[in-house]
Parts: structure tokens; sequence; C-alpha cells
């Protein structure tokens, strides 16, 4: 099968696209025939080698967390109410002989694979469940409750994009964090108000929340000066490790997407409220496989409204 692959670590030109013997479904498991698969941060991170101290693992590394495509197999033991060739999408773990899902081909835990949104097509499809489960997460250990307060930093982002509605869903107020350019947009997601990033950025949270903020997702990795911004016993959710320490009994919280990779009722879920309109899917631009390097060049230098996505 035809996958974007890397031997070595490095920079985007140690993407190529390699011939890979084609997986098959073991017990518990379904194989998905990818249409789509999106690019996402992990997969960066997966390529620079950033995962080599924590697993171990033998090249080639195929990277890629997020996929949408057609159910192709069912492995031995499985149950489930999808029928072989409907559309599904699946959040993918990376890790050992199973890989990701840049290639024709990826097998994945029954549980961790859902129908996909209807009249929604693969491309769309395959940017929801990677950055809604770590919205989802980030939102729920914010313990939420009506009438509290959450700030969201990068609310143009990917992930800060399905946080403010999943915010608003669980009656907080949302205080996004954007460029001017990208207000009207975090409007949209159903941003209650909306403070211009930079400089003394807490400290301007504080002038539309005087007592601070209830809590904060940090999806742009401002990382410790953010903390002013929340009040004193409040919660910070951040994507990765956080490089400081929490002060005034503030409370931080790692998110990880592979602790709920094969929570299918919340995969369900967000697929459902994407459905609904509720979670919105927003595409930058398609690549072929050939263009892998170019792909993640684009992803480095930032600015995206949107996924870049992998056609296969």
């Amino acid at each position: 099968m035809k996958a974007i692959a890397v031997t070595r670590y490095g920079g985007p030109e140690v993407l190529r696209v390699l011939d890979l013997p084609e997986p098959h479904a073991g017990p518990g498991e379904v194989r998905v025939r990818v249409r789509a698969a999106a690019v996402n941060p992990a997969d960066i991170v997966l390529r620079e080698g950033g995962l080599a101290e924590r697993f171990e693992f033998a090249p080639p590394y195929v990277p890629g967390m997020d996929v949408a495509g057609v159910l192709d197999e069912i492995g031995e033991g499985v149950t489930t109410p999808i029928a072989l060739g409907e559309r599904v999408i699946a959040v993918v773990v990376p890790i050992g002989e199973r890989r990701g899902s840049y290639a024709e081909y990826v097998v994945v835990p029954a549980e961790s694979v859902v129908r996909a949104p209807s009249e929604v097509d693969d491309v769309a499809a395959s940017t929801l469940l990677m950055n809604a489960l770590t919205a989802r997460q980030a939102v729920d250990v914010l313990k939420p409750a009506p009438g509290r307060t959450v700030a969201v930093t990068g609310a143009a982002g990917a992930v800060g994009g399905y946080v403010i509605p999943l915010a608003k869903e669980a009656g907080l107020r949302v205080i996004a964090v954007a460029a001017p350019a990208d207000e009207p947009l975090v409007r949209e997601f159903g941003a209650d108000e909306v403070v211009a990033r930079g400089d003394d950025l807490a400290a301007r949270i504080r002038e539309v929340v005087p007592g601070g903020v209830d809590g904060v997702v940090d999806a742009a990795l401002i990382g410790p000066s953010i903390l002013p911004a929340i009040r004193d016993g409040g919660v910070l959710a951040v994507v990765r490790p956080f490089e400081g320490e929490p002060e005034r009994g503030i409370t931080v919280h790692r998110v990880r997407v592979s602790d709920d990779v094969r929570s299918t009722a919340a995969l369900e879920r967000l697929r459902d409220l994407a459905e609904q309109g509720v979670l919105r899917l927003r595409v930058a631009r398609t690549y072929r496989p050939e263009e892998a390097a170019e792909a993640h060049r684009a992803f480095e230098r930032g600015g995206l409204r949107g996924r870049l996505v992998f056609e296969f």
C-alpha cells in the first residue's frame, strides 16, 4: 500500500511515499480504506522524533491521527453496527506496528471508529475527531457549570474553534483570544467577548473579567504567562507539557487525546454535533501524498484557518 512515512527523524524533507505491506484487522480491530487524512501538530512531533524517548517502535514511521474513509475489514470478535463499505471516521494512535493514518489502509481498535457525519465529504470529515476530542477533554477538565467563565487562546485555530461551541453548550461564558482579523470568525463560533492576542494578555483578560476567569484552555501554547488571567483556585487546560509552576492554587491539566481514543460514545457525540452544525469542519487545502513535504512546510508556517488534508 502507499503510505507517507519517514525512516529517519527530521524536517519536512524526510517525508517519503513508500510502498508498505498492507495491514489486516486482527482480533478487536477493524481496517479503514483511507480516503482522507488530516495534518495535526502531533504529526510534526512524530516526524521530528519527539516521541522517540517515550516509545520504542521500528521505522518506517507513519504519522497521522485523523482519518476518514470506508470500513474495509472487520477483525475476529468485533461486533459493530457499521457495515462493510460504510463511510467512517476514526482517531488513530500512530505508535507501534499499526502506524498512523497517512496511508491507503489503517487498522485501529473497533471502538475508535464511528460513522462519518452525513452530508459531509471525506476531506472535511477527516478534520473532526483529533481536534474536537482535544477540545472536549479540555472543556471537561474545567468542570463546567453555567455562569462560569473560560478564556480560550488560539480561539480561531482548529482546537480553539471547537472549544468555543463546546464551552457554550456547557453554559460557560467564553472569552476568545484571537487576532483582530479573526474576531468575526470567533464570534460566529459563539464567543461572548474577544480579546486581542499579544503582550500583556493576562492583564487585558482581567480588564474584561476583573476577578479572573475560572479557567483557560491554552490552545495557543502561551504557557505560564497566562496564569495571572486565572482566578485563585482556577483551572488551566494545556495540550502540551506545562513548562512552569502553578500558582495560587491553580490546577494544571494536561489533555491527552490517547486517553479517549476508545471512547466510542464520546466520538459519536462529536460526530453528531458536526452533523448538527454545532462544530464547524474547516479545510484549508488538500494535498496529494507526493506533496507531503510541502504540506508540512505550510502547516509549520502557521496562520491556517482550517486543516490541511491528504487525499488518498
